[in-house]
């Protein structure tokens, strides 16, 4: 019986979608409004047409202004303050090269990376599926009005 309970008692610790327990930081952290959207940015995106489309399978190092262009509606205190906590997490490296002027490089690590490619996923069904969720969300706002 008491085996039974610790087991118990370790799958409740690292169920991540209880809050409050350690295993739910890196889902909080992954979830932000901005992360997703910055992950996907140092790979571009495969669109046609958009910026970093050539790299889209190879994350790789860009100044904050770089990510800044790619992502409309981000403020820098915001992209700045997202960049620091995905540094921390270590998804992100930052590394600042000492020159006229210091230039500041964003780079996905191995972990970054992981993420970049479930990122884009979630992007590519967003992209392929928009057309049926915005008919969806007519159809029952039709419904509720």
């Amino acid at each position: 019986m008491k085996a039974a309970r610790k087991r118990a008692q370790a799958e409740v610790e690292q169920d991540v979608f209880l809050a409050g327990r350690p295993s739910r930081q890196p889902l909080d952290r992954i979830s932000g409004k901005w992360v997703a959207p910055i992950l996907c940015a140092p790979g571009g995106d495969d669109s046609p047409g958009r910026p970093g489309a050539a790299h889209a399978d190879a994350p790789r190092a860009m100044r904050c202004s770089e990510i800044s262009r790619l992502l409309a509606g981000v403020s820098r205190k915001m992209l700045t303050r997202t960049l620091r906590a995905l540094e921390r997490d270590d998804p992100f490296t930052r590394t600042v090269t000492p020159a006229a002027p210091v230039t500041v490089s964003h780079e996905p690590t191995d972990l970054g990376r992981s993420l970049h490619h479930m990122t884009r996923g979630l992007g590519s069904w967003a992209r392929t599926r928009m057309a049926e969720v915005l008919a969806n969300r007519e159809k029952h706002d039709s419904r509720t009005s």
